[in-house]
């Protein structure tokens, strides 16, 4: 299991508000890669991140057909750069989406006053830093 440390943490849950948006690159069941960025990026848990998808675009698609994911935070001011690799899950209805609303920062749910978003989860298989791995999960399943 991976556990995201304190710090690293509270730099993902404050990574909008500190001018340094998330990118997440997807790829669709064709293998043509996107990046997008997301300013609603959340340490879910100890071994999760989680965003609000309000666009249902590119990226929800891509995500419905394929949910491998890389996700980005860097942090030039801090001189920070890590990259996850997981699996992404779409919550629709239920608790887990209505966490991710609860956390998700106002100025991302006043873009989407239906509130029709979708709470995507991505369980952390892995953590890269400057080409070297800081953590790994043991057993990689799908």
């Amino acid at each position: 299991m991976i556990e995201l440390p304190r710090d690293m943490r509270e730099a993902i849950d404050n990574s909008a508000v500190e001018g340094a948006p998330m990118l997440v690159a997807t790829a669709g069941a064709d293998g043509m890669p996107d990046m997008a960025f997301k300013g609603s990026f959340m340490a879910w848990d100890g071994d999760h991140l989680a965003f609000w998808e309000r666009a249902h675009g590119t990226t929800q698609r891509n995500l419905e057909e394929n949910p491998k994911v890389c996700v980005l935070y860097r942090n030039a001011e801090k001189r920070v750069l890590w990259k996850f690799f997981g699996v992404a899950e779409l919550h629709r209805t239920g608790a887990v989406r209505d966490g991710v609303m609860g956390r998700t920062p106002s100025f991302e749910l006043d873009r989407d006053p239906e509130r029709t978003g979708v709470a995507v989860v991505i369980r952390i298989d892995k953590v890269i830093h400057l080409g070297k791995v800081l953590m790994e999960r043991e057993a990689v399943s799908p």
